[in-house]
């Protein structure tokens, strides 16, 4: 049996890890890929999507490589959901959580020294050409939004021009980032949770 490929990076993490299946089988993940459960694949919260990581099992010392298409997970103490699949082929599915470590194998164009533990995320309330446009609604998000105080325009060069994106606040979990993105839409905002 050959040899798992090595780290490209040296960046690791330990931890536990979980296995996703059957209900989100057909479903679009964070990367917009259909969820195949019986594809090696895996949900982590920072790793960037199109990651290829090897995971072993630290009781048993099986491993497996998979690719990081999702965000998750979101329970308290686990840093990576496997796919049925992969999970299967780690012998897990019966114990439903296995402590693991995850080496960085392959991430495209990101230069990867350390695996971020949690991600940070921002709303997006709109992203405009023209940055009077942006100005403007970042203005009448301070005065409807009492707590709209941290209301910013981030400038993103695409390819032929800059878009102005109105961005708000910084949240630590998910769930706090969908509760004021609850409380937004409710005032006619559309908004869009974005990873920091």
């Amino acid at each position: 049996m050959p040899a798992p490929p090595s780290a490209e990076s040296g960046a690791s993490q330990t931890g536990i890890a979980s296995w996703y299946g059957p209900g989100f089988h057909g479903r679009p993940t964070a990367s917009g890929v259909i969820y195949n459960q019986n594809e090696l694949t895996a949900a982590h919260q920072t790793l960037p999507l199109g990651t290829r990581v090897m995971v072993t099992d630290l009781d048993n010392g099986r491993s497996t490589e998979v690719t990081i298409n999702d965000r998750g997970p979101f329970a308290k103490g686990r840093i990576l959901d496997l796919s049925y699949g992969a999970a299967r082929t780690l012998g897990m599915i019966g114990p439903g959580t296995i402590p693991v470590r995850i080496e960085v194998i392959d991430s495209g164009p990101y230069k990867i020294h350390t695996i971020r533990q949690s991600l940070d995320y921002t709303l997006q309330a709109g992203s405009f050409i023209d940055l009077d446009n942006a100005q403007r609604l970042k203005e009448h998000l301070l005065k409807v939004y009492s707590q709209a105080s941290e209301v910013s325009i981030v400038p993103v060069h695409g390819k032929d021009t800059i878009y102005y994106r109105v961005q708000l606040g910084t949240f630590s979990n998910r769930r706090d980032a969908e509760g004021h993105a609850q409380q937004l839409a409710r005032k006619g905002f559309p908004i869009i949770i974005m990873e920091k």
